[in-house]
């Protein structure tokens, strides 16, 4: 066993009572998105919870994948093997998502210790918002709203994964219904298992997909969220906004209880994680997870993928052209990201680099190649300049934006065993 193994298996599981149990400074969440210690305990006995109506099929069943039976025979088949889904602690929610959150314009954001504190990035329509990992690592889901667009925002940080979907599943006559999740307070290959509160079916964080109960099967869209320093986001998103603190919940927010997590030839916990791990890369190499053919959703049955380790890219000079299941796509790094789980501060990690993965076709339908240099990435055609988020800020073709490929920072193990199919690429292909 590596010798960081054993404290972090102590660790994690501090961490994450702690985040359970702290004091809420006598604010709790909205009773209709907390399970009460007493519905638990009465569904845990009977394996019912009050009646729903699963919307994709409209049969109404009483049966609850989050405490009852998980091989329930109104389920579908379950997508995983419900006994890999284990307990990480905290019961349902203990882990609180924020379900009403507070934006600040990007001037006005005061409680960043540094530019290079990692955020999560989401355009939507275009308006942008960012969510501070020293939020999201006490909270792990956001439920939010652009328009009339819920999304559901993500961070796992036993996975390093950060995950945006599209918070609505069409159903057979057109219509969508919208789904809103809790924290189940389990874990699958040691990731985050949700649950939607519609339905209470189980959901994997790192693929959007349903692996238990009675959407099991059901995929969201992913949407392409990228993980950016403040700085970073700051610069491409002036007129954007950032979710603040206020939570309703009291956390150390800035502090990382996973402190030293983020090592390279440390495995994942055990008790979290049934192997084996990938032997292709180092269990936690940081790589860049590409979904090659679009964003998933419920057409998909298994969308193709890659990675490529982030050093690859940066060994490169910050830019690689791949192709992926016949699709060229071309992978951006760029310094000046934290990593949020090395040192005991959020903002104080090494700087582990930013991603970016477009389509490099502009407009017109010319086929870019590009280069990095100290303005930003160079495309050889025109002579434009763009930013990591794919937008032109100088040149011929300044205030394009390049279509964005759904793609993820993440830790190989995590990312090789949701993606087992994967392609690893070697920055040549």
């Amino acid at each position: 066993m590596h010798p960081l193994r054993r404290p972090f298996l102590l660790l994690v599981a501090v961490a994450l009572v702690a985040a359970a149990c702290s004091s809420d400074g006598g604010e709790t969440a909205d009773a209709a998105t907390t399970v009460s210690a007493d519905d638990t305990a009465s569904d845990a006995t009977d394996g019912e919870s009050s009646t729903t109506v699963n919307p994709l099929t409209e049969i109404e069943t009483p049966h609850s994948a989050l405490f009852g039976d998980r091989n329930h025979p109104s389920f579908p088949p379950p997508v995983v093997d419900p006994a890999l889904i284990v307990s990480g602690g905290p019961p349902p929610d203990g882990i609180p998502p924020i379900d009403d959150p507070r934006f600040v314009p990007v001037a006005d954001v005061d409680f960043l210790d540094d530019g290079d504190e990692a955020v999560i990035a989401l355009e939507v329509d275009g308006e942008a918002r960012a969510y501070p990992i020293r939020i999201l690592i006490w909270h792990e889901i956001v439920n939010d709203t652009f328009g009339d667009v819920p999304v559901t925002v993500t961070y796992c940080p036993l996975c390093n994964s950060a995950i945006a979907y599209d918070g609505r599943v069409e159903q057979p006559d057109g219509s969508f219904e919208t789904f809103t999740f809790g924290t189940s307070g389990e874990l699958y290959q040691s990731a985050l298992v949700m649950y939607d509160r519609q339905t209470n079916s189980l959901w994997a964080h790192f693929t959007g997909q349903a692996i238990v109960g009675h959407l099991a099967g059901t995929r969201l869209e992913l949407l392409p969220a990228q993980t950016l320093s403040f700085d970073q986001f700051a610069e491409r998103y002036p007129d954007g906004t950032v979710l603040t603190q206020e939570t309703g919940h009291d956390r150390p927010y800035g502090a990382n209880p996973y402190t030293g997590y983020d090592e390279e030839n440390s495995g994942p916990i055990g008790g979290f994680f049934n192997g084996p791990v990938d032997e292709r890369l180092a269990a936690k190499a940081r790589v860049i997870g590409i979904v090659a053919d679009g964003a998933g959703g419920a057409d998909v049955a298994e969308p193709a993928t890659a990675a490529i380790r982030n050093q690859t890219v940066e060994d490169a000079g910050g830019v690689v052209e791949v192709t992926v299941d016949g699709r060229t796509l071309t992978v951006w790094t760029e310094p000046g990201l934290a990593s949020a789980l090395e040192q005991g501060d959020v903002a104080d990690g090494r700087d582990v680099g930013a991603s970016g993965v477009f389509v490099p076709v502009s407009a017109d339908g010319t086929e870019l190649t590009f280069a990095r240099t100290d303005a930003g990435f160079v495309d050889d055609q025109t002579g434009t300049t763009w930013d990591l988020t794919g937008r032109a800020v100088d040149g011929a073709l300044v205030g394009e934006q390049l279509e964005a490929v759904v793609h993820l920072d993440t830790f190989w193990f995590a990312w090789a065993t949701y993606r087992p199919n994967t392609v690893l690429l070697d920055g040549d292909a």
